[in-house]
């Protein structure tokens, strides 16, 4: 396999699960404004929307979308990764804090990595992004570790990503203190590390 990363984005949570399952992978960075690959290849031939991540499997195909890429990492490797059975309610779970990550969370992050966004634009964002950690604060404050059964999951490591970003963009988390610890478990995790080290993260 070979997983196509930008460091420090969203990729990196397929990077921290590939690490997770002991999967053998390559990596290889791209250059998204540039739309090339570290090798040079024109990326849109591997991911047509042009962003990551994409993962090369054994077929030879891609496959792109983060939350694709994640529940396929997941379902593939079952003995090492939580992948509740499809039907259950647990498996519903997962979707919904996978959906929510993609849908709510990673979009309102927008204009905070745009060119051009107006200072008002950002900090609409980041207003936003405070009412999305409200909702994970509340989900946490009942003293899980973990947001499905309280198992890491694929949810975790997006999730973890996504308000990772916080620090990076001068948003406080002492606000969401169970969102913080939470933050710092994954980041503890030697998953996590390798995958951050890898990136050149730390």
């Amino acid at each position: 396999m070979k997983l196509y990363y930008l460091p420090g984005a969203c990729s990196l949570a397929s990077h921290i699960m590939l690490h997770e399952v002991g999967a053998q992978f390559d990596i290889e960075s791209v250059n998204t404004k540039e739309g090339r690959t570290e090798s040079g290849r024109a990326y849109r031939e591997i991911s047509p929307n042009g962003y990551v991540p994409a993962l090369e499997i054994e077929t030879g195909e891609h496959l792109t979308e983060g939350v694709a890429v994640l529940q396929h990492i997941a379902d593939t490797h079952p003995d090492r990764a939580f992948s509740p059975k499809p039907g259950s309610v647990a498996r519903a779970r997962l979707q919904q804090y996978l959906n929510f990550a993609a849908a709510e969370l990673h979009k309102s992050w927008g204009p905070l990595f745009a060119d051009g966004a107006s200072a008002a634009e950002q900090e609409a964002a980041k207003t936003k992004i405070a009412t999305k950690f409200d909702h994970l604060e509340s989900v946490l404050s009942d003293g899980r570790d973990c947001l499905v059964e309280n198992r890491f999951s694929v949810a975790d490591a997006y999730m973890f990503v996504l308000v990772n970003w916080a620090n990076f963009k001068k948003i406080n988390l002492s606000n969401w203190p169970n969102l913080a610890r939470f933050v710092d478990r994954i980041l503890a995790r030697p998953a996590t590390q390798a995958a951050m080290k890898a990136e050149g993260l730390v």
